[in-house]
């Protein structure tokens, strides 16, 4: 999931628009983007786009309203069915939320008629304490399939200003990178608003790819193009990858257990590095 389009659930020229865009997920949204007069027509609205999203054969993701809000029950009763791959949901901050809510989904899966575990999770990291509770909350469910950071609800957490450079949320972003490859887990970046400063998006996808994450949640469709590109491995580094890996298997016929390419060291993690970089091209191919 390189990039994943959120569509504000409220509004129905979006949802329409959303029909005619090719994100690697969409994830229709009732929480942030809705104010609370209008949560439940946005779920309403939602409900009645999801048969045609999942129609494209793009994975269907909501954002639901967090589980302590009044709204959650009413968002899972409404979505959870056979037209949703998974939700995603804010705000959780230890594995006992994951554990209730996971809880919550299976019994809507038993009422909507499907397999109980097949609706995925896609939970935000978007506090201070969920930051620190990031290893538990990844490993607390076989449903969860990725892991959000969330920077504007952990800068309004922490009592600071969220700032172009993003230093602020460095430690934090690196953290969730770390936890959710612990535990076997992508991590995906938080969205960039500025969505007509391209410099800026490309800017920004590199600090993420440079930290481990994955993909990259877009709040515009003109942004899907380049986070699918910046996401995905380029001619070049694969050019380089297959290089490596020929110039290290080469060594290792002659009894070598490294090698140099361009001046640089190859040696074990360098060639797994770039075998897992071959792999993830045919995955996204």
């Amino acid at each position: 999931m390189r990039s994943l389009l959120f569509v504000p659930g409220n509004v129905q020229r979006m949802l329409d628009k959303a029909l005619t865009c090719s994100p690697d997920a969409y994830v229709p949204d009732l929480e942030d983007s809705v104010p609370e007069g209008e949560k439940v027509n946005a779920r309403r609205m939602v409900a009645a786009h999801l048969a045609r999203l999942s129609a494209r054969d793009i994975p269907v993701i909501p954002r639901i309203n967090a589980y302590r809000t009044p709204w959650c029950e009413g968002d899972l009763a409404a979505l959870v069915g056979p037209n949703v791959h998974g939700v995603s949901i804010g705000k959780i901050e230890s594995a006992e939320d994951i554990a209730a809510i996971s809880d919550a989904i299976a019994e809507q899966e038993r009422r909507a008629g499907v397999e109980v575990g097949t609706i995925r999770l896609l939970p935000w990291i978007e506090t201070a304490l969920a930051v620190v509770n990031c290893y538990q909350i990844c490993r607390a469910s076989s449903r969860i399939t990725a892991v959000a950071f969330g920077a504007e609800d952990l800068t309004d957490d922490l009592g600071i200003e969220r700032t172009e450079g993003e230093s602020e949320t460095a430690y934090a972003r690196s953290a969730v990178c770390i936890a959710a490859r612990a535990a076997g887990l992508d991590a995906l970046d938080t969205p960039y608003f500025h969505f007509r400063d391209n410099e800026g998006l490309k800017a920004s996808v590199v600090a993420a790819k440079q930290l481990g994450f994955k993909g990259k949640f877009a709040i515009h469709p003109a942004q899907l193009e380049l986070l699918k590109e910046m996401f995905s491995p380029s001619e070049e580094e694969l050019a380089y990858a297959r290089r490596v890996v020929e110039v290290f298997e080469e060594a290792e016929r002659e009894g070598r257990g490294s090698t140099s390419l361009q001046g640089k060291v190859i040696d074990v993690p360098v060639v797994k590095r770039a075998r897992s970089l071959l792999r993830s091209a045919k995955h996204t191919a």
